[in-house]
């Protein structure tokens, strides 16, 4: 039949297109799956993972011989041009489907079977001289070889989310050196509270990213466990003596990535706590950059009814209806993507919860929660530095005016004049609408000069070393 090949699996037969490089089990994915239209040809680093996995295992089968060299080759050589980015578009299936990933697991083993062939000079189909189960899948099954692919790219992509998250903070960095002579008025629970500078401001929010950079990277370390040789269960039924340990090795050479055999393959072909403790670590960084962004949207509300401090660059106009309104549109999205990954956590608990004695089958649903997860939170991260942060600048008047109008700077005078005085001038002050300064001068409590110094923002900034000296 021209244009078209006869494949078949175990429930039938089917009609495939000869240009394909996918399969019949491929096909009936396709056909059962159309769910939400995003093909795991998307997942880069996964394709990718699976590519690496099918060529380490055809290299430790053939090394223990159970491969043919010749069709060991051919396999690396399909799976190389898939590392080098070609044939992605082969990975149509849905990224939510049933079976515990064996359907993207049979898709890899169809696209390298079929291209392998090629390569062997036989056409599409001609499984006799390279099967896509007996051969591309030597010595594995999906429960092993699925979640082997999806650790080594959740690793891969976890290195470059970390420097996504580094180009975060060395922008809120850089921010802090610029506008650390900026003095500004701190608060809490929306009330005044004592000075600071917007660059003691701006530093907080780069120690915090830095801190989930190194949570990210222990959580990175937990994904590094692989279960690549338990095949079905974690006895390693159909897999050669060694072949666990050799494969591994070849793994970790091909990647780069620290990969190691677990200690109990059972146990790690079953569980999912992995996944559950890095979605929880990217929850928490999508919590902590969430309030980030809420801190910028009030800093910058006004810009002549809030608090004005700073100004974001405008980006977009902000209103159909209202003339000159810009809104903080790059923190809003940010703030989006984060609820969205704090969703995403509840779905990989309760996927790795629903696992049942020795596999987990909702696997597909935790893997596009986390890669899709990192991948925008990265996204976002470079957006809200381009287009938001390092445009960021200082109404300097705004935040010394809020200072000196404070009444929370009164908190200076407790080491002077006492809880209950401090007190008494800060309720005198707000009720009469006059400065700290002028309610303590007036009621002849220190000098001037002594006012003055207690008072000047700047010696609000750090701890004082000694009070003796000025209480005379």
């Amino acid at each position: 039949m021209g244009g078209v090949r006869i494949e078949h699996d175990f429930l039938g037969e089917m009609v495939i297109p000869a240009d394909i490089y996918y399969g019949i089990q491929t096909y009936r994915a396709l056909e059962n799956f159309k769910i939400s239209g995003i093909s795991i040809s998307t997942l880069t680093y996964f394709i990718k993972g699976l590519a690496c996995v099918k060529k380490a295992a055809a290299l430790a089968n053939t090394q223990l011989g159970v491969l043919e060299k010749n069709k060991c080759e051919a396999i690396c050589k399909a799976c190389d041009e898939i590392l080098a980015g070609k044939l992605h578009d082969q990975f149509p299936l849905d990224v939510f489907q049933g079976g515990a990933g064996t359907s993207c697991n049979m898709n890899a083993n169809e696209v390298i079977a079929n291209r392998a062939l090629e390569i062997m000079g036989y056409k599409k189909g001609q499984y006799e001289y390279c099967h896509p189960n007996n051969d591309v899948n030597c010595s594995q099954s999906t429960n092993d070889a699925y979640p082997t692919a999806l650790r080594i790219a959740l690793y891969a992509q976890l290195t470059t989310f970390i420097d996504d998250l580094n180009y975060l903070r060395t922008a809120f960095e850089k921010k802090a050196r610029e506008l650390n002579d900026v003095i500004k008025m701190g608060r809490t629970q929306l009330q005044d509270a004592v000075p600071m500078t917007l660059g003691m401001e701006f530093s907080a929010f780069a120690d915090t990213v830095y801190e989930d950079m190194q949570r990210i990277g222990e959580a990175r370390n937990l994904i590094a466990e692989i279960n690549m040789g338990a095949t079905a269960i974690g006895t390693g039924i159909n897999s050669p003596l060694g072949y666990a340990e050799l494969v591994t090795r070849y793994l970790r050479d091909l990647t780069g990535i620290p990969v190691t055999k677990a200690s109990n393959m059972v146990e790690a072909t079953s569980d999912t706590g992995a996944y559950v403790q890095l979605s929880g670590v990217l929850k928490r960084c999508a919590t902590k950059i969430s309030k980030i962004c809420n801190d910028l949207r009030l800093l910058s509300s006004g810009p002549r009814c809030g608090f004005n401090e700073i100004n974001l660059p405008p980006r977009q106009p902000g209103s159909s209806i209202m003339p000159g309104k810009v809104n903080p549109v790059m923190p809003e999205v940010m703030n989006q993507i984060c609820y969205d990954i704090i969703g995403k956590d509840i779905t990989v608990t309760l996927a790795a919860e629903a696992g049942q004695l020795q596999l987990n089958v909702m696997e597909p649903v935790i893997a596009y929660s986390l890669f899709s997860g990192i991948s925008r939170l990265g996204a976002g991260c470079h957006s809200l530095v381009d287009y938001c942060i390092n445009g960021i600048t200082a109404n300097r008047e705004r935040c010394r005016d809020l200072v000196y109008n404070s009444i929370g700077i009164v908190t200076a005078l407790n080491p002077y004049l006492g809880y209950e005085t401090s007190a008494s001038l800060a309720k005198e002050a707000l009720q009469s609408n006059r400065s700290i300064f002028d309610v303590v001068f007036e009621r002849n409590l220190l000098s001037k000069e002594q006012i003055e110094q207690i008072l000047q923002p700047e010696n609000m900034l750090y701890p004082r070393k000694t009070f003796s000296d000025n209480k005379d």
